[in-house]
């Protein structure tokens, strides 16, 4: 009997510490986000170019730059 109630009470506390940590990871993803959304407006964005618009060029461009070096290694 003994055993169970410490089985439940660990079951407890590991759902406690588990939702603390994913408040904490939510809060820092989404300040990041926040961040990262007003760095790429501020300085990457080009002229009438959208966020989301800056964001996917640079991700292709990065994608051919390793394409690139890939290309020069070999």
């Amino acid at each position: 009997m003994a055993k169970s109630k410490l089985v439940q009470a660990n079951e407890k506390i590991a759902d406690a510490v588990v939702g603390g940590y994913k408040k904490i990871e939510d809060s820092v993803t989404g300040a990041y986000k926040k961040v990262e959304y007003r760095f790429v407006d501020r300085y990457l964005t080009r002229e009438g170019e959208t966020v989301e618009d800056a964001k996917k060029r640079l991700a292709e461009e990065q994608a051919r730059r390793e394409a690139d070096g890939n290309l020069r290694k070999h």
